[in-house]
């Protein structure tokens, strides 16, 4: 699992963050630091709450580590589970990872693609996988058995001979990192109106 350190705003990964991003002008190093102070001391024990966290963090807490907390909470990597903040097993985290649960994923994920919007929605699945850190070989994995069990290979409409052509095809959207909600949205209109 590779865990990126996006910033908690925009999710750039470089010093360029995105126009109105409240985050705009703050260093990659101080957003990898705010994340290392973080994920250090849940690497070694679970905390009754954030405030016992923040006792913790070597230095002082600022909005930008309570960001992080809340990205690494929202991306699941970080859990409140029996009262206890807790970091998620890599295991654990790519089993909750693997099915999207907020839209317009969602909708792709579990109604499938249909002819029109297959392009998007293999973009969007693959792109959403290598945000939450999945490796390409569990990426491409997790969107050929998408693509069956969704039902979406058997509505056909593909160029390619069989899923794991069609995701092989895609692999530059894993490479360059492309973002995954402009083209979900996207395909989530064109299924709504099929499906």
């Amino acid at each position: 699992m590779r865990l990126r350190y996006r910033c908690p705003g925009c999710r750039t990964t470089s010093n360029l963050h995105d126009p109105g991003c409240e985050f705009e002008g703050t260093d990659r190093t101080h957003i990898e630091k705010a994340y290392t102070d973080i994920l250090s001391p849940l690497s070694a024990r679970n905390y009754d709450d954030e405030d016992a966290l923040r006792e913790d963090v070597p230095d002082r807490w600022s909005g930008l580590h309570g960001a992080v907390l809340s990205r690494l909470e929202s991306d699941q990597r970080v859990v409140d589970e029996d009262g206890e903040l807790q970091l998620l097993p890599p295991e654990e985290y790519k089993e909750r990872v693997s099915k999207p649960t907020f839209e317009p994923l969602k909708t792709i994920y579990e109604k499938g693609s249909v002819p029109g919007a297959h392009d998007n929605s293999v973009f969007a699945i693959i792109a959403f996988y290598e945000m939450v850190g999945l490796s390409w070989e569990e990426a491409r994995e997790n969107t050929v058995d998408w693509l069956h069990e969704s039902g979406t290979w058997d509505r056909g409409g593909f160029e390619e001979a069989s899923p794991e052509e069609l995701v092989d095809s895609k692999k530059h959207v894993y490479e360059q990192g492309y973002g995954w909600k402009e083209k979900a949205q996207a395909a989530k209109a064109v299924i709504d109106r099929h499906l």
